[in-house]
Order: structure tokens, then C-alpha cells, then sequence
């Protein structure tokens, strides 16, 4: 059964496809007859052999009949059925193979089985005469994996040898001979070896003569011609011969290797003797075979059927009468009896002859007898001859040499003269330069020559398009043979080729062809390869040598070959324009032939081959347009202006390339119908997309050209060329009216594809009436049988529409003609008739309205004004607008009035136009509603659109090109904005002015470098966050209003090499620095922590230096003026007036370090000599101490206070949430303001999302849900508002996220660096205990219901009962809410979320004040560490009860010896050491609280008793426990707790744990050992 289809209809005529007929050769008349013994299963392929054969039904089994000599069983060896090959059921066979005397067969999973005869290897089978059963071949690649099979897709079999084609289109080869194209010498080969020689290249397809083999291999993409080698690197000879004859030179440059190696730049060339290249028979103009061995046959033609594809697979080639000589194309009318003698072919081919046939070549030679014997053009059969008659020696030479004696009788069965051979054979065409003979060149041939040469240059590879003749590809092999006149002999061949170059204008012809097609449809860029025994010219290589290795055919390049096949000793090659009539596939054997036949059910299959056939029939006629009108016409010297050569190019361009896709699509359908046949692999149907486009590219192309002028365009050479071959371009355009003019003919010619499109329709019309309604194949042939009918009506719209502007142009005034005309403009309607005109025009101005299909012109006496309609808007005017029939037009830059005569005219108009703007703004107009029968028009286009637009009036956006979004005629949306002197904007535009987030360029034609701002603009200016880059290397990030810097900002200016690095950070107002700031001057290593006024330091400030001097007081005019304490790394303190930077100048103090003072007045430059008149203290040594460094207590009050600093920073946080100070406002519009900034961030993240992670993005969707809270505070909302906060500040897109951004970075720029000095630690503190003021005031607006600092949440549970005190055991359920009470304090809420952000560079300052005292703790405990445990524990003064005895270590139980060391209390100092990993105080006191905890479950379980602590007993075993935790900076860690603690913490439990560490801390310190 044929799988085919699956509708019911097909039911009772499934039976009907595959039918098995076999005739014997030689008989008189041929009678097909059924396989005898065959039953009624669907053959899908048949091999034969010599004396037998091989069938593949469709369920995969295979069947043997004929003379079987290799079965085992007496009765199997002349069967009188086909039987079944038991050794493959089970196997899904695919393809079967059959050589003469041995056969194959390819199962779905690539495994090859042999059987048969064996003597010479051929089954891969060693030392065995026979293989009776199919047997796998294991095929191995030892390169890859020698482990894994190789897939095969295909095998071909000869007399003594197999080839083998693998899934990845390598060749391997087993058996005897040459013809296995391997480099070995010892045969037979029985192990499968791969043929190296085309490894690498993309094998199709493989076949095997006798002694000969043959693969189609796919092209190369065409490199540029490379410098050709002056050897050859096989065989030394040199590649360009020079032969001196009497009057002339030949010089040939195609080369022929004796090696059988192909070169990238030669051509196998044919000596005069023995000239055997492929021929090419036609026959109604529509097959074209090209086949090697010359010799006359019987034509075995199955009667009452229509013949197709005739594979022949074996067979003798010797003047035996039972070989068949190619296929011929017999239309379906005409029976032609075969006839078994040579008389009979010679009657035949003399009827044949009869037929006018026109010819393929381009030269327009007088039509040829079609015969299966008569080379049609092949240039490289000879040499160039010196006279007319050795042209004929060499033509009756050749083919004498090939088949013997009966080459004569066949001319004359042809009813050919000699004169008509040597006329044929003098026009050939020659070779650029040649001169041979006084009459053998005619214009023709010159014109030719110079065509080969534009080809040749412009060209350079095998990517022809053209199948028509092999003269045209030869030379775009890159191989040529010149013949030169005799006085150039001396010259080098070298110079003689580039002598022969025509320089002329390159045209490409060829398409680039769309990789799409190329990837769905067959190639038809192929080669075909050759190789083993040559004897009877069936190599094609012109010569009768044998080759050990795969040569390329020349002459075949290019001839776009799509299948081949070899008989014994012949072989032919199928191209892309050969015909296939209605049998599926034919094979012969050596005496019989057999054809599997497919009854047409419904009309079914005809129409498969309707289509095939008219397929092909059409891509002849396209090749013949092309090579015979279009490359012609494109080599002529002056074809016209260059933009109407360019529109000439365009067509052909696309014209070839619908050409090659339709030869493609015929070769896809001859494999189609090799198949089973399913309707829904119809490539028009499947990939239907590439041929609409194509066409509609195509009619596109010759539509421009039409408008532009079409061929009246062109020069007189042109012309001349087309007046010339009228005749045949009425014949090739069907056009039968002698009278009709040249222009019309050459329209309707170039339109004749378009036509083509209802052909597909109808044909996909049948195929569905095939099928029931219901079934889905009926459905999708009648949507594509559609689409393709509505896409030929499209098309003749659109070539109706290119006439009717061409005529507008012919009466419309010339001056704008040239102007206003351009290829792809149309006609829509215009407004001659007066019918519409300008409100308010002058009485005698003239105004002239054409609305094209691009834009709307206003033409004036002589002016006119183009309004391109993609920005043009228009609406009509209601009646009380006063406008009468009035249309409004909106442009970018115009707004006006037109009135129509009449309402109906109004209307048209108003549709006209809609619909014009509307397909402008699609750019669909080209392209047809696929699948739909009519485009559902839009009543009118949008108001908001994309379009580009160069503004012409507008001052400050005068000549500035638009490309973006637009809303009623102003730019509205994302755009980019350009000006001509390189300014350019791209971003957001509202109502014509930039608005919302963009980037802008300004370039500086000085530095040659450009300013770049990105961020925020306001109507027009830039407005909100940005960072500006500079031109001058400068950098500012931060707020902007109006176009200035104004808020808070960061510049940084030049980098750290340049000569003055500094950074800024601080407020800005109208441009310039004012309010409070830090300034960086990294040259001098000083740092400015101020305020500032009109960018000068103004009013109180602190200056630190990298040399540790510490400067507080007043500034002026960046000045250090007026009161300021000055301190010196080594305490030296001077108290009073300064006049300058460093500057002392006036009444002050100075304190020595030792507490000795100077008071009186001061002048001098701090550190080089200091006048002073004053008077010296030594204070008495009995004074009390507290009183001496008063002056470190004052340090901070000439500072700017810790609430005044960054207070910009605060505002524009505020501002965000809506509010204009601080605390006042709407706290809803604060949400909103929220929920907006939170989602335009994320829609302008989106659109770079590698900016944003995972997790942020997940942090913001749960930012969208506002903690609500209804009914009294309790902790549960307490925490929900905690972990909100958490979240907020986790991401800069959340006010309060990007507020704590902003403030870490100013406290890091603050003091990192050289403000990580000691003593600003103060001010630092003070600056976190600030900032948790104010952004606890935010918090508190944003969630009303938190109650005020240091007031308590009532307890919804009563506290978790373990929780009694430290000393009764370990507890574990501490939550993370506030501690015991619950009190609502800033710093447990916000230090949280701040401090880790904060902590380095404040622990640094912490560790920098306590680094002298640290220095003494590190030093007592690095020596009391030294002992071992109990020996310290006996030091520190522990109670020997909590000594612990033993100790558990990994489980084990052990003793606490005297020399035990870090072993006690090791849980308790673990836990210790945590502190260094921790942020925050309230984190830090828990560490704390959990040591002791540790220390008493340690102390209970060796007292095994309740106990509770004493300070006395607890204090020692502590201190033990802090000297084991040998933490480096206990001392800042103590402080920084000390400092930001929760006061109310300080009286309970974990404050007095607190005072015990901070103890410890002082004890170490005082520690002596005895």
C-alpha cells in the first residue's frame, strides 16, 4: 500500500500506484507485461542486474527474481516469482541497489546489506566466491570514532565493485578496480575504505557503471579566482601550453592531468582525436540529457503510457542493440512505436528531424534535427580548427573514434549534409581572440566573445544561473584558449591573458541566491565528478584514459545537473530542464527493462505531472530569456544613464533569481515523483512564502522600471539589439500580432512570470478536488491555491497602477518631472480637475494637489513642496468650523486647509488619502493579504505612528532629521533626534519636546571629543537625574533643572594621572557648588568637608590632610579666614585666627602635647617658623587631669553640624515622594509617587535587562504590595514594616533604596582616603546617628502608625518563658524582632539596613583612634596566650570548681592535662569570635549574650548542679574566655557598640554583659605577669 494519502476517496485507488511492467529489448513491438508471479504489493523501487533484479516494496521488504547463481537452494536459483530476501524482514528497507552480478540494500537505520557474486570483493565479503544471503557491512570511520557505524543514505553497484554514500555525503568504496577512486594498489578491497579524493566536499548523489563511477557533488561557494600556479602540483607539467603554428599561436591555459586529479584553474582538455564530452540532445526544446558514449540504439518506449526518467543501470555499450540511448521527451499525444533494427532508428530519427526544433544555444543558430546524436554547441570537442574541413575531421574523428564505423549512416539517418555539420560545427562559438580560418567568425561570434569576458570578470565562480549551453559556464570556470594572430608568439602566456581581457563594465547577473531556498530545495550549483575505466569515452573528460581518481566534468559545470545515471559503458546526466511524463521510474537491465507504473486516480498523479512538466517548460523559458535577451542586452557597451543600467540590473537580478528558484522547484518535483507522492510535501505549498516573495520581488523590480521609462530608457544600442531580435521576442512572449510594437511585446514579455502564479493556483485547484472537503490536505491546497491566485491579481493591480503613472508622467510639466519622479513613486489621484483647492490662496495663484503613494505635493506656477505622508495627518472639518467640504492637514511644520468643489469629492479625496497614509505607514503596498481575498482596509491610520522626518523650518530644529515616534504631527514617544552639526538626542519625546529618560551629544569640535549627557529631561530640558560627561574628561552624576546642575551631585574631574585629579560631592544650586560638600583635591592630598557658596568654600568647614594635620573653622573665598583650631598628627593643638591656608595670623593658644601652652599672637605659615608674641604655660602638675585636653573636647562645634550636612540628598528624596518639606504632604500620593517610580524604572530596565539580576527583579514585584495595617500597632506589623524597609533599600529604584545609595556613597567618598583620619571618628558617628534621624522621619510619614522614637509596642504574647536569665540554660527561640519590651527606636529599625553598607570605612576610623591602646591589649594577649589552660586559668584567678576536669573531644571523653591547650571553655571563645562577623550593636551584644551561655552550659555540665553566677566568679572565667577569642580590635569593636548602642539596652541584661567585656577589655590591657 501506498502510504500516500490518507482521505478516503483514495481508499479503493491505493491499490493502483507501483505496478511492476517488464519488456525484453530487441523485439519488434513493446508489450509491456506484469511481473509474472508478482502479486499486488506497491513497488516503491526496482534495480536490475544483468540477469536479474531486485524489487523495494513500500513496507520495506525486498524481492529477488531473474537468474539467482549465488542461493544456496537448487530451486531459488531460477525462481518462477520474486522471492522474498528472508535475511532483511524486520529490517525497514529504504533504497535497494543492483550492480551486474551483486545487489544492496540501504535499511532506515543506514546500515548497507550485500549479496550476490563476490568474486572480486564486491560484497565486502573476503575470500568467498559468493554471498547467498544479504550480509550488513560494517563501514567504520577510524578519523571520527572507529566505534561508531557509519550511516549510509545510498549505494550504487558496478560489475566488480560498490559505492556507498554516508549521511555525512562521503563516498566510501569495496571492491576491484580504478573505479573505486581509492589510493591503493592491492585488490579486491573488501573492507569499506572512504574515497579521500572528494572527502570534504557535499556528495548528492552516487552512481556506478560497469567499470566506471560517477557522483554529483554540490559546488563550492565561489571564492575570487585566485593567482593561477604556473604548475601543475600533480604531474610538474606546465598548466598554459604554447603550440607556434604557421600564422597563428594557440595558447591554452586548460590543462589535463594524467593523474586524474582535477585543479582549481584548468579544464580537462580534448585532444582533436579523441573528443568525448557530454551531448546534449533536445528535443522540443524541453529535455536536455547529456550523455557520453556515442552510440545509436533502439528507443524502448512504453506504448499507452507516458514515458518519463529512464535509468539505466546496466548493459553493454558496444554496438550491441539492447541499450538505450537517453531519454526524450514524448508528449502524451504521440505513440511512437520502437523499432529493433538500425534502419528503423535512421527512419525515426528522420521523422524527428521534420520537427522545426528550436534551438537552446544563444547564438541564434538555424534550428537543428533534434537526434540523439548530434552535439549541440560543445566548444570543447575540438580544437580551433585552421580550416573548415579539420573542423570536420575532428567532429567524424571523434565520434569514429568512440562508436566505430555506423557514425556515418547516423548523419545521414539525420538527413544532415556535410556542409550543414560544417556550418553547424563554424559558428560554434570561439574563444575570446580567436581567429580561425577565413569564415568560421561572425558578428555573433564577437559578440559572444565579449559577453564571455563581462561574464568572466564579473563573475568570477561557478555560480552560474544559465542552464542554456556549456560554451557560457566553460568560461566561467576560469578556463580559456586563445588564439592569437602569429606575431605575438615571443610574448608570455601571462601577459597574452591579461592581454585578452575586454575591459568592460561588469554586470552580475548571477543572483546571490537566497540561502532559504537553497536550504529547502535541491541545488542546482552541482559538478559531477568521474572516474574509473574510460575506454569508451564514459568519463567525459574528453579523452579515453582511465583515472584512478574523481576528476570534475568540466563541460558539465554549471549545466545545473540534477541527477545521474550510468549504463555499462555510457552515462547520462539529467538537468534541471529535463522532462519526466508520467511512470515513475524506468530501469533497464541487460536485456529487459522494467517500469513501475502509477494509475491516475481522479486526476491525481496527472496533475503532479502537469505541474512538473510546466515547470520545467517555464524554466526553459525563463533561461531562454535570460541568456538570449538579458545577458546580451546587459554586455552592451552603452546601455543607458547609470541609474536606468542600475533598474536594468535590478530586474535581472531578480529575474535570475526567480529563474534558478523555479529550476530548482522543477528538480525538487522530478524527486517528488519519485516518492509516494504526498500532497502536503509540495513544496509550493509547504515553503509557499519563498515563491510569493520572489514573484513579488520580481514584479516589484520591472514595475520600477516601468514608471522610470522602461526599455524606451535606453541608448540606441540597445535598442538596436531588440529591434534586431524582434522576431524572437515575439516568440518567446506568445505575443502572435505582427503589428504590435516593439515596447509592448518586450512588457508583455518581462510580465509573462507574473502569469505563471495562475497556473499554481489552478494546478493546487485540481490536486484538492482530489480530496474530501473535510480532510485538512483539501483545506490548505484551497488556502494556497488562493493565495497564489490573490498575489497574481495583486500583481496585475500593481502593473496597471506602474501604466497609469507612467502616463501621468508623459503630461506633466518636465522641470518636476525630473525631480518628482522616482522608480518606486505612484500615482494615486491628483487634482488637475480643480476639484480641490488652498483656503485663503491668493485669486490668481495656481495650486495643483498630487497625492502620490509616498507623499502629497503641492505644486505652485513653479515651485512645488513635498509632504512625505508618513507625517502627514488629516481630518476633515465639521461644519461649524466654517469649513465647507474642508479637509485639515497636519504636517510637522505646516498646518492647512483644503476645500473641495463637492462633499463627494471631499470623501474621495479624504479615503485617498487615509488610505495612501495608512499603506505608507504599513509598507505592506508591495505585498498582498496573503491567505485572506482582500486587505481589510482601515477606516484611517493611526494618529500615533513611527516615522522619519528632516525638519526644514523650525529655528531650533532647522535642517535636524527625526526618526521616532509621533502623535498628531509632533514628536511623541521614543525617538532620536539628529542635527546636522552632530548634535543628536535619542530618548523620550511629549508634545515635540524631549521628555522623559534620553541621552543627548553634543560634539566639541576643539578637543574633538563630544559631551554625552544621559538621564532625564522636562519639556525640552534636561531635568532629574543624569550624568553628564565632558568633553574636557569631567564627569558629573547627579540632579539637573533647567539645563544646569542643581541639587545634589558628584563631579569628578580629570583621572588620577591627568595634572589636577579632584572629586566633588555635595549640592549644587543653578550650576554651581553651594551648600554643604566634600571636596577632593587628590594632587594635594587634601580633603574639604564644608560649605559652600558660588563655588568657593564659605562658612564653616574641616580640611584633613594626608600628613594627618586636622584644620576646623571658618572659610572665605576658599580661604581659611577667621577662628579654626588646627591639630598636628603628634596633638600639637593651636586654637585662634588664621589669615590664609595654614596661615596663623592673630590672637591663639598652642598647646603642646605634654600640656605646656602658648597664649599671645601668632604669625607665620604652620610648619616653617612662626612668629609669636605671647606668653608660655607649664600648668601645675598638681592640677586635676581631667582639665588638660579641653581642647579635643571641642573639636566638632567649629564643623558643620551632623544635621546640616547632605541635606540635599534628604530634599530630593522628599521631592520623590511628593512632598515639598520634609513631613509635609499626602502620605496616598506619596504611595503612588512610589508605585510610578517603581514601574517606569522597570519599564526603562526592560529594555536593557542585564542591568537588573533575578533577585531584583523578584525584590521589585514584591514591592508593589504596600503593607497595609488596620487596628492597634503590634510587633507582627512592626516586623512586616522591617522587612519592607529591607526590600526598599535593597534596590536604588525605590526612593528610599536609592536615598541610603546615595548616602553610602557619600560617606564612603567622605572618609575613604584621606578622611580616614582619627579624628573626624566623631563626626562620623555623628553623621550615622543623623542619618537614622531623618530617615526614620520618612519612615514614620510613610507609615503613620509607627509609633515615635523610644516608645514601646504592647506585647500581642507574653515573651517566650525560656528566655529567664543567661544563667539557667540555653535558649534558642531569640526572635529577630526588638528585645525584651520592644522599644521603637531608629537605630534597631534602620542600622540593620544601614550599618553593613557603612561599616568599613567607619571601623577603619575606629580602629585608627584606639590604635595605641589596642597595640598594648594585642601585646598582653599574645603573652598570657603562651600558657597553657590551666595554668591561665590558675593566673586569672577561676574558682577550681569551674575547672573543667575532662573534656569531649570528637565524642571522646578526655583529661584536662597541664600541658592541654586552647581545649577549655572552646565552644564559649568560638562563639566569641563571632563578633568580628557581625554589623550591628544589637547583632554584636547577642554574641555576647550567647558566650555566656556557652560558659554556663559548659561550667553546669561538669558542676552537674543549678548555680547561679556571681560578678566574682563569672568576671575571671570571662576574661579567660576573651584572651582565648583573640580578637585583633576588641577595643574598636567595644566602642563603636559604646557608641551606637540602643540606650535603653544599657541598664538590662545585655548592657551589664556589655560593661563586663568592655572590663575585660581594660583588665588585659593593665594585665602584668609576676
Amino acid at each position: 500500500m501506498d502510504s500516500k494519502k490518507r482521505s478516503s476517496t483514495e481508499a479503493e485507488g491505493s491499490k493502483e500506484r507501483g505496478l511492476v511492467h517488464v519488456w525484453q529489448a530487441g523485439s519488434y513491438s513493446v508489450t509491456p507485461e506484469r511481473l509474472p508471479g508478482w502479486g499486488g504489493k506497491t513497488v516503491l523501487q526496482a534495480a536490475l542486474g544483468v540477469k536479474h533484479g531486485v524489487l523495494l516494496t513500500e513496507d520495506g521488504e525486498v524481492y529477488s527474481f531473474g537468474t539467482l547463481p549465488w542461493r544456496s537452494e537448487p530451486a531459488e536459483i531460477c525462481p518462477s516469482s520474486p522471492i522474498l530476501e528472508n535475511a532483511l524482514v524486520g529490517q525497514y528497507v529504504v533504497t535497494v541497489a543492483s550492480g551486474s552480478f551483486h545487489s544492496g540494500a540501504v535499511t532506515e537505520s543506514g546500515i548497507a546489506y550485500m549479496w550476490g557474486e563476490n568474486s572480486a570483493g564486491q560484497c565486502a565479503v573476503a575470500n568467498q566466491q559468493y554471498v547467498p544471503e544479504p550480509n550488513p557491512v560494517s563501514i567504520s570511520d577510524s578519523e571520527t570514532s572507529s566505534l561508531l557505524a557509519v550511516r549510509i543514505l545510498q549505494l550504487a553497484c558496478g560489475e566488480e565493485h560498490t559505492l556507498a554514500l554516508s549521511l555525512s555525503r562521503e563516498i566510501w568504496a569495496w571492491g576491484t578496480g580504478c573505479q573505486l577512486g581509492l589510493i591503493t594498489t592491492a585488490f579486491p578491497v573488501t573492507k569499506p575504505q572512504k574515497v579521500e579524493h572528494l572527502a570534504g566536499r557535499v556528495v548528492l548523489q552516487v552512481a556506478c557503471g560497469a567499470f566506471h563511477s560517477l557522483a554529483l557533488v554540490q559546488c563550492l561557494p565561489s571564492q575570487d579566482l585566485k593567482p593561477v600556479p604556473e604548475r601543475c602540483n600533480q604531474c610538474s607539467q606546465l598548466l598554459i601550453t604554447m603550440t607556434d603554428k604557421e600564422d597563428h599561436v594557440i595558447i591554452s591555459d586548460s590543462h589535463c592531468c594524467p593523474l586524474g586529479v582535477t585543479l582549481s584553474e584548468s579544464q580537462a582538455e580534448n585532444q582533436a582525436s579523441t573528443a568525448i564530452s557530454p551531448s546534449t540532445e533536445t528535443l522540443d526544446n524541453q529535455g536536455e540529457v547529456f550523455e557520453n558514449t556515442l552510440v545509436e540504439n533502439d528507443l524502448p518506449v512504453a506504448t499507452d503510457m507516458n514515458v518519463g526518467n529512464v535509468q539505466t543501470t546496466g548493459g553493454n555499450a558496444i554496438p550491441s542493440q539492447q541499450d538505450i540511448v537517453g531519454t526524450t521527451e514524448i508528449s502524451s499525444a504521440k505513440n511512437v512505436p520502437s523499432y529493433p533494427d538500425t534502419q528503423a532508428v535512421n527512419e525515426y530519427m528522420q521523422k524527428l528531424s521534420d520537427h522545426s526544433v528550436r534551438e537552446n544555444s544563444e547564438n541564434g543558430e538555424k534550428p537543428m534535427p533534434s537526434q540523439p546524436l548530434v552535439e549541440e554547441a560543445v566548444p570543447n570537442l575540438h580544437s580551433p580548427p585552421t580550416t573548415s574541413t579539420s573542423a570536420l575531421n575532428s567532429l567524424v574523428v571523434s565520434c569514429a573514434s568512440a562508436v566505430g564505423v555506423r557514425v556515418a549512416a547516423t548523419y545521414e539517418a539525420g538527413a544532415l549534409s556535410l556542409k550543414k555539420v560544417m556550418n553547424f560545427y563554424s559558428t560554434a562559438p570561439c574563444e575570446p581572440g580567436t581567429q580561425a580560418g577565413s569564415s568560421s567568425i561572425g558578428p555573433e561570434g564577437l559578440k559572444d566573445s565579449r559577453e564571455e569576458q563581462v561574464k568572466q570578470e564579473s563573475m568570477q565562480g561557478k555560480k552560474s544561473s544559465s542552464l542554456v549551453d556549456i560554451r557560457e559556464e566553460e568560461s566561467e570556470g576560469g578556463s580559456r584558449r586563445l588564439s592569437l594572430p602569429g606575431l605575438l608568439s615571443q610574448v608570455s602566456p601571462r601577459l597574452l591573458r591579461k592581454a585578452a581581457r575586454v575591459k568592460t563594465r561588469t554586470v552580475v547577473l548571477t543572483p546571490t541566491y537566497s540561502g532559504e531556498a537553497d536550504a529547502l530545495l535541491p541545488s542546482l550549483r552541482t559538478e559531477v565528478w568521474t572516474w574509473g575505466k574510460g575506454k569508451e569515452g564514459q568519463l567525459g573528460h574528453g579523452d579515453v584514459l582511465p583515472r584512478l581518481q574523481p576528476l570534475c566534468v568540466k563541460c558539465l559545470d554549471g549545466k545545473e545537473v540534477i541527477y545521474l545515471e550510468a549504463g555499462g559503458y555510457h552515462s547520462l546526466a539529467l538537468t534541471a530542464k529535463s522532462q519526466l511524463g508520467y511512470i515513475s521510474r524506468v530501469t533497464a537491465g541487460k536485456d529487459s527493462y522494467l517500469a513501475l507504473v502509477d494509475k491516475n486516480v481522479m486526476g491525481y498523479i496527472a496533475s503532479l505531472h502537469e505541474l512538473a512538466t510546466t515547470e520545467r517548460r517555464f524554466y526553459s523559458k525563463l533561461s531562454d530569456i535570460k541568456s538570449q535577451i538579458l545577458r546580451p542586452l546587459l554586455s552592451l557597451e552603452n546601455l543607458g544613464t547609470a541609474s536606468t543600467v542600475q533598474l536594468l540590473q535590478e530586474v535581472a537580478s531578480r529575474f535570475s533569481k526567480l529563474c534558478y528558484l523555479i529550476g530548482q522547484h522543477g528538480a525538487s518535483l522530478s524527486s517528488f515523483l519519485h516518492g509516494i507522492k504526498e500532497a502536503r510535501s509540495l513544496v509550493i505549498l509547504k515553503h509557499a512564502s519563498l515563491f510569493l516573495d520572489s514573484y513579488t520581488e520580481y514584479c516589484t523590480s520591472i514595475t520600477n522600471f516601468l514608471v522610470m521609462g522602461g526599455f524606451q530608457l535606453l541608448a540606441k544600442p540597445a535598442i538596436d539589439f531588440l529591434n534586431k531580435n524582434q522576431e524572437l521576442l515575439q516568440e518567446l512572449s506568445e505575443v502572435n500580432d505582427e503589428n504590435t510594437q516593439l515596447m509592448e511585446i518586450l512588457n508583455t514579455l518581462f510580465f509573462l512570470p507574473i502569469r505563471r502564479l495562475h497556473n499554481y493556483a489552478k494546478v493546487l485547484l485540481k490536486l484538492a478536488t482530489c480530496f474530501e472537503v473535510t480532510s485538512p490536505e483539501y483545506q490548505k491546497l484551497q488556502d494556497s491555491s488562493s493565495c497564489y491566485e490573490s498575489l497574481a491579481l495583486h500583481l496585475g493591480r500593481k502593473r496597471k497602477e506602474a501604466e497609469y503613472t507612467l502616463g501621468f508622467w508623459k503630461t506633466f510639466p518636465g522641470k518636476m518631472t525630473d525631480s518628482l519622479r522616482k522608480p518606486e513613486r505612484r500615482l494615486l489621484c491628483e487634482s488637475s480637475n480643480r476639484a480641490l483647492s488652498l483656503q485663503h490662496a491668493g485669486r490668481f495663484s495656481v495650486n495643483w494637489f498630487i497625492l502620490f503613494n509616498d507623499a502629497l505635493v503641492h505644486a505652485q506656477f513653479s515651485t512645488h513642496h513635498v509632504f512625505p505622508l508618513a507625517t502627514l495627518w488629516a481630518e476633515p472639518l465639521s461644519e461649524e468650523a466654517g469649513g465647507v467640504n474642508g479637509l485639515k492637514i497636519t504636517t510637522p511644520e505646516e498646518q492647512f486647509t483644503l476645500i473641495s468643489s463637492t462633499p463627494q469629492e471631499k470623501t474621495k479625496w479624504l479615503r485617498a488619502i487615509s488610505q495612501a497614509v495608512d499603506q505608507a505607514l504599513r509598507g505592506t503596498s508591495d505585498l498582498p493579504p496573503y491567505g485572506s481575498g482582500s486587505s481589510i482596509q482601515r477606516q484611517e491610520p493611526p494618529i500615533s505612528r513611527s516615522a522619519k522626518y528632516t525638519f526644514y523650518k523650525d529655528p531650533r530644529l532647522k535642517d535636524a532629521a527625526y526618526d521616532g515616534r509621533w502623535l498628531s504631527g509632533k514628536p511623541h514617544g521614543r525617538g532620536v533626534l539628529k542635527w546636522p552639526d552632530g548634535k543628536m538626542y535619542s530618548g523620550m519625546f511629549r508634545n515635540g519636546l524631549e521628555d522623559g529618560y534620553g541621552e543627548y551629544r553634543i560634539p566639541n569640535k576643539a578637543l574633538n571629543k563630544e559631551d554625552h549627557y544621559v538621564g532625564h529631561w522636562k519639556e525640552g530640558k534636561m531635568c532629574g537625574q543624569g550624568v553628564y560627561s565632558y568633553a574636557s574628561g569631567e564627569v558629573f552624576e547627579g540632579c539637573f533643572q533647567d539645563n544646569m546642575r542643581h541639587g545634589h551631585g558628584l563631579l569628578r574631574s580629570g583621572k588620577l594621572t591627568s595634572s589636577s585629579p579632584s572629586m566633588f560631592i555635595g549640592q549644587w544650586v543653578m550650576d554651581k557648588k553651594a551648600g554643604y560638600g566634600v571636596f577632593d583635591d587628590i594632587t594635594r592630598g587634601e580633603k574639604y568637608m564644608g560649605m559652600w557658596q558660588d563655588d568657593v568654600c564659605q562658612g564653616n568647614g574641616v580640611v584633613v590632610t594626608q600628613f594627618g594635620l586636622y584644620y576646623e573653622g571658618n572659610f572665605h573665598l576658599n580661604k581659611m579666614m577667621g577662628n579654626g583650631v588646627l591639630l598636628s598628627e603628634d596633638d600639637t593643638i593651636y586654637e585662634g585666627e588664621f589669615s590664609d591656608d595654614w596661615t596663623l595670623s592673630g590672637k591663639g593658644t598652642l598647646t603642646m602635647p605634654n600640656g605646656d601652652y602658648i597664649e599671645g599672637y601668632f604669625s607665620g605659615e604652620w610648619g616653617s617658623g612662626i612668629k609669636i608674641t605671647g606668653t608660655y604655660f607649664k600648668p601645675s602638675l598638681y592640677e586635676s587631669d581631667k582639665d588638660r585636653p579641653k581642647v579635643f573636647r571641642k573639636l566638632g562645634n567649629l564643623a558643620v553640624s551632623a544635621d546640616e550636612k547632605w541635606k540635599a540628598v534628604f530634599d530630593e528624596c522628599w521631592r520623590q515622594l511628593g512632598c515639598e518639606n520634609p513631613g509635609q504632604g499626602e502620605v496616598w500620593k506619596a504611595w503612588d509617587n512610589i508605585a510610578v517610580a517603581l514601574t517606569t524604572n522597570r519599564r526603562q530596565h526592560r529594555d536593557s535587562p542585564e542591568t537588573l539580576s533575578r533577585s531584583q527583579t523578584q525584590t521589585l514585584e514584591s514591592l508593589e504590595f504596600i503593607p497595609q495595617h488596620v487596628g492597634a500597632f503590634s510587633v507582627e506589623k512592626y516586623d512586616d514594616i522591617k522587612k519592607y524597609l529591607i526590600k526598599a533599600c535593597d534596590t536604588p529604584l525605590h526612593p528610599l533604596g536609592r536615598l541610603v545609595e546615595t548616602l553610602v556613597a557619600v560617606y564612603r567618598m567622605t572618609y575613604v582616603g584621606v578622611g580616614a583620619n582619627r579624628r573626624l571618628l566623631q563626626e562620623a558617628v555623628k553623621e550615622i546617628k543623623s542619618y537614622l534621624k531623618r530617615i526614620f522621619q520618612l519612615v514614620r510619614f510613610l507609615f503613620p502608625e509607627l509609633p515615635e522614637e523610644g516608645s514601646t509596642i504592647p506585647l500581642s504574647a507574653p515573651l517566650p518563658t525560656e528566655r529567664k536569665s543567661f544563667c539557667t540554660g540555653k535558649s534558642d527561640s531569640r526572635s529577630e524582632s526588638p528585645e525584651p519590651g520592644y522599644v521603637v527606636t531608629s537605630s534597631g529599625l534602620l542600622l540593620p539596613v544601614l550599618l553593613p553598607r557603612l561599616y568599613p570605612p567607619l571601623f577603619m576610623l575606629y580602629a585608627l583612634d584606639n590604635d595605641r591602646e589596642e597595640d598594648i591589649y594585642w601585646e598582653c594577649v599574645l603573652r598570657l596566650n603562651k600558657q597553657p589552660d590551666i595554668a591561665l586559668l590558675g593566673f586569672l584567678g577561676v574558682q577550681r570548681k569551674f575547672w573543667p576536669a575532662t573534656l569531649s573531644v570528637l565524642g571522646e571523653s578526655k583529661k584536662v592535662l597541664p600541658a592541654t591547650k586552647d581545649a577549655c571553655f572552646a565552644s564559649a571563645v568560638e562563639c566569641l569570635q563571632q563578633i568580628s562577623t557581625t554589623f550591628t550593636p544589637s547583632d554584636k551584644l547577642k554574641v555576647i549574650q550567647q558566650t555566656f551561655e556557652e560558659i554556663s552550659q559548659s561550667v553546669l555540665a561538669s558542676l552537674q548542679e543549678d548555680f547561679l553566677w556571681s560578678m566574682d566568679d563569672l568576671f575571671p572565667v570571662f576574661l579567660y574566655v576573651v584572651l582565648r577569642a583573640r580578637i585583633r580590635n576588641l577595643g574598636s569593636e567595644v566602642h563603636l557598640i559604646e557608641d551606637l548602642m540602643d540606650p535603653y539596652l544599657q541598664h538590662g541584661e545585655q548592657g551589664i554583659m556589655f560593661t563586663t567585656l568592655k572590663a575585660c577589655y581594660y583588665q588585659i590591657q593593665r594585665e602584668k605577669l609576676n
